[in-house]
């Protein structure tokens, strides 16, 4: 991971870094927030989705106390001034929410059973493909990149009608990825079970087959 290196260079700049924590936090990487999983300390993180885990709308940003510090010292009070923060029926879900996702151990079993277990059989899955390049992720968070030459590992071009083709045969097949370009990005909730986990990627697998079919790389 190049984020070691971040982590240096920002901080021989003396750089604040703000940490987009909006997907990676509460669980997904394995960890409490993906910040976490590279051992990096953000001074700031922005949060959302899995903090009510969708039930109701609400986001968040967190200071650390370089930040805090600093608007301390500048004395008053912090301006801001939007009409729904602090929403009390929000941040009530927010905490419970946070319970059940400690009290039942959701963020323990993605980083010790379930997050393994999809790293690995998307990659034993996927290995010898053709239309595969490259299997990446961490966690319940996993992208399947579809390029056009594997061995170079050479992207198609233009990018992102393969995605969408291969898109297609995942809707067809009951299999809800994002295509980003023609990455197939995987996010799964985090109480998937393993079982559960074996029959998404049976699908995605039948899906890019489709996809190699229909550009004569089966």
């Amino acid at each position: 991971t190049y984020w070691p290196e971040v982590k240096r260079i920002l901080a021989g700049r003396d750089i604040l870094f703000v940490a987009d924590e909006v997907i990676t936090g509460f669980g997904r990487t394995g960890e409490w927030f993906g910040s976490t999983t590279y051992d990096l300390e953000p001074d700031m993180m922005t949060l959302a989705k899995a903090l009510t885990s969708g039930y109701v709308p609400l986001s968040a940003v967190m200071v650390g106390d370089r930040v805090a510090e600093r608007l301390a010292a500048s004395g008053g009070k912090l301006m801001h001034g939007f009409t729904y923060s602090g929403h009390p029926a929000a941040a009530a879900v927010a905490l419970e929410n946070l319970r059940l996702l400690e009290d039942e151990g959701h963020v323990d079993r993605v980083r010790e059973e379930t997050g393994p277990h999809l790293q690995r059989r998307l990659r034993e899955v996927f290995a010898d493909h053709p239309l595969v390049g490259e299997v990446r992720g961490t966690g319940l968070i996993a992208a399947v990149e579809l390029v056009a030459d594997k061995a170079a590992r050479r992207l198609f071009d233009p990018p992102g009608e393969v995605g969408l083709r291969c898109l297609d045969h995942c809707f067809d097949l009951g299999v809800i990825p994002r295509s980003v370009r023609d990455g197939m990005c995987l996010s799964p909730p985090l109480v998937i079970t393993a079982p559960e986990i074996d029959e998404m990627i049976a699908r995605l697998r039948e899906a890019v087959d489709r996809t190699a079919r229909d550009l004569g790389r089966a």
